[in-house]
């Protein structure tokens, strides 16, 4: 706020101002007003984009006029003005106070990017590494294929901050020695890029061992989760009816091993296909339907696209559907395939417009498409920490924290803490709840606890545990430390860590 402006010279100051702005002598210095009143105006005409160019280019004349100005004190590190841009500039000797963000550091050098991209094995797929290859790969898929965009909208709604101590301080067992799980993080034992906890929807801990605050990992199969949550949404919306064969939604499965198979089935991986996920065997139905979607090192008989691939599929049924749990990634396809046709639009585009623009997202997200486009929904999705507990926020009693629309309604929690089939888990040899703790899985989340919580991993360290009688969101990533996968994993400490420090309300 001003709080010893010269009146004579401010008089004369306000009348160019006005003379200014309202004639728009000059886009330029509509715009340089505005960055040094630090923010982007857009040229709307509202009164309040036009009060801020007013006052803004008052101060600036005050300022080459010789004229006294002075806001309140705000320590900050000293400007270099010989590098900084001509608004800053102009800003810091009218002493006019910019917003002020938290230090942004490199996550990388131009170096390191290139020493990397050389390291990409030329012979197998880019995810067949481990250790720190790994890790950069999986922070940098940005730069490494093609992506498309899911797009945030609207103003970011904040996650405040209210460290909990004893998160920090909870007790991790590590190769017989006991660390607090904020040394664990950052132990060798550990490979966390990342992890957030929330908790009645503030921040209760956030640590960036291994990344930075606004890099943007892949979380491999959380995505799938996603995509069953759209689909719930478009059947709430009357829009599809999970128990009709999926052909029904799309005509070209005609004819193909998919036909037959209901809507309910491929959501809850029981669609009796012998298409299992398989990472090494490039002649099995999942590593053929990787190379059709980009996912896979691809070779030359390789089907054109997956929707092609999935068309074409023949004798790959190995029981009745609805019978048996088998985890698959071309499950996950046919359903967001499945959305696309109901919908008109790539499914990137539905996630934007049903989910992502609504809840204050910090961030655009993005899925790897490698191929024409083509977004990898069962494992592709790259987004900021912070950003995937937001989505997870959703499905707890503090939604309204970032969703003031209520995206995701009681009715849509309690069918996935109570719809489940458990014998789909047990029918494959899975222990059932009183071994377990788990009751069942269901569109396309792993597993729904005994008590309601709902969690969905990834293949090579990352997860999302979201607990709506708790009111606990959870989110991490990290990869593999060796061939071994000899790192301590996160999810036994993190469900000890929930059920220790977060009653049930």
């Amino acid at each position: 706020m001003l709080t010893n402006p010269v009146l004579a010279k401010s008089l004369s100051c306000s009348a160019i101002a006005s003379i200014i702005f309202f004639s728009a002598v000059s886009r330029r210095a509509a715009l340089v007003a505005a960055l040094a009143s630090g923010s982007v105006v857009n040229e709307s005409g509202s009164s309040r984009a036009s009060v801020r160019r007013i006052l803004t280019t008052w101060v600036l004349c005050l300022f080459f006029s010789g004229a006294q100005v002075t806001y309140a004190e705000t320590e900050r590190p000293a400007l270099n003005l010989a590098q900084a841009p001509a608004a800053t500039k102009l800003a810091a000797k009218a002493k006019i106070d910019l917003p002020t963000q938290a230090a942004f550091l490199p996550a990388y050098t131009v170096a390191e990017a290139i020493r990397q991209h050389k390291r990409l094995p030329r012979d197998d797929i880019w995810w067949s590494v481990v250790g720190e290859d790994m890790a950069w790969n999986f922070k940098n898929l940005h730069q490494i294929m093609p992506t498309v965009t899911v797009y945030r909208g609207g103003q970011v709604k904040p996650l405040h901050e209210n460290p909990m101590a004893a998160v920090a301080d909870f007790p991790v067992a590590v190769n017989g020695a006991t660390l607090t799980f904020a040394e664990f993080l950052r132990s060798p034992a550990a490979t966390a890029m990342g992890v957030i906890v929330l908790h009645k929807g503030q921040i209760v801990f956030e640590d960036y061992p291994r990344m930075q605050p606004h890099e943007k990992p892949v979380y491999w199969s959380v995505a799938k989760a996603v995509v069953g949550t759209i689909v719930r949404l478009l059947e709430e919306q009357g829009q599809v009816d999970v128990s009709q064969p999926i052909e029904a939604y799309i005509p070209a499965l005609n004819g193909s091993a998919l036909a037959g198979i209901n809507v309910r089935d491929w959501l809850d991986m029981a669609s009796g296909l012998d298409c299992a996920d398989e990472y090494d065997d490039r002649t099995s139905c999942y590593y053929r339907y990787s190379m059709s979607i980009g996912d896979g090192y691809r070779e030359a008989d390789a089907a054109d696209n997956p929707y092609a691939f999935a068309a074409a599929l023949r004798d790959v049924r190995v029981s009745k559907p609805g019978q048996k749990f088998s985890y698959s990634g071309l499950n996950t396809f046919v359903l967001a395939w499945l959305v696309e046709t109901i919908t008109g639009e790539p499914f990137q585009d539905t996630f934007s417009r049903l989910i992502w623009r609504k809840i204050g997202a910090e961030a655009d997200a993005s899925y790897i498409a490698p191929r024409y486009g083509i977004a990898v929904t069962h494992g592709g999705f790259l987004a900021q920490l912070r950003d995937v507990a937001r989505l997870g926020l959703l499905f707890t009693p503090s939604a309204g924290v970032v969703d003031s629309e209520g995206i995701i309604s009681d009715a849509h929690i309690r069918f996935l803490q109570n719809a489940g089939r458990p014998e789909l888990r047990t029918n494959v040899g899975m222990q059932g709840v009183a071994k377990s703790g788990v009751k069942h899985n269901i569109y396309q989340w792993d597993a729904v606890l005994a008590d309601g919580t709902l969690f969905k991993g990834g293949w090579a360290g990352q997860g999302l545990i979201v607990s709506p009688g708790r009111d606990v969101v959870m989110v991490y990533t990290g990869y593999f430390k060796d061939e071994a996968h000899s790192e301590v994993s996160l999810e036994p400490t993190l469900f000890a860590m929930l059920q220790t420090l977060f009653p049930l309300q």
